[in-house]
C-alpha cells in the first residue's frame, strides 16, 4: 500500500503566497514522476506542474511564472510554491505519483487533496 499526504493549504489573500507538499509512505520501490493537479468547482480537474525523478519539470500556461514545482527524491515528497496567487487559483490541490512497488507493478496513487482558497 502507498499513501499520499498532502499539506500546506489554506486561506490567503490574492498576491499572497503558499507552499503545498505531498509526501508518499509505503511500498515504494521507484518514483518517476510526481505532479500537483487542481479541481475548481464546477470544473474539470487540470494539471498544474509535473516533476521527473531526474528534475525535469512541465508547468500549465496559468501557473507560468508564479508556481514552481520541486521534490525531495530521499523523501519522496513534491513540493509547489505557489506566488502571486489569484482568485482563480481557489481549488482543491491533489498531488499524484507515478511509481514502481517493490514487485515491479507501476501505479498512479493520488493524495486525497488540499483546499486552497484565494480571497480577492
Amino acid at each position: 500500500q502507498v499513501q499520499l499526504v498532502e499539506s500546506g493549504g489554506g486561506l490567503v489573500q490574492a498576491g499572497g503566497s503558499l507552499r503545498l507538499s505531498c509526501a508518499a509512505s509505503g511500498s515504494i520501490f521507484s518514483i518517476n514522476a510526481m505532479g500537483w493537479h487542481r479541481q475548481a468547482p464546477g470544473k474539470q480537474r487540470e494539471l498544474v506542474a509535473a516533476i521527473t525523478s531526474g528534475g525535469w519539470t512541465t508547468y500549465a500556461d496559468s501557473g507560468k511564472g508564479r508556481f514552481t514545482i520541486s521534490r525531495d527524491n530521499a523523501k519522496n515528497t513534491v513540493y509547489l510554491q505557489m506566488n502571486s496567487l489569484k482568485a482563480e487559483d481557489t481549488a482543491v490541490y491533489y498531488c499524484n505519483a507515478d511509481l514502481l512497488d517493490f514487485y515491479s507493478r507501476r501505479y498512479d496513487y493520488w493524495g486525497q487533496g488540499t483546499q486552497v482558497n484565494v480571497s480577492s
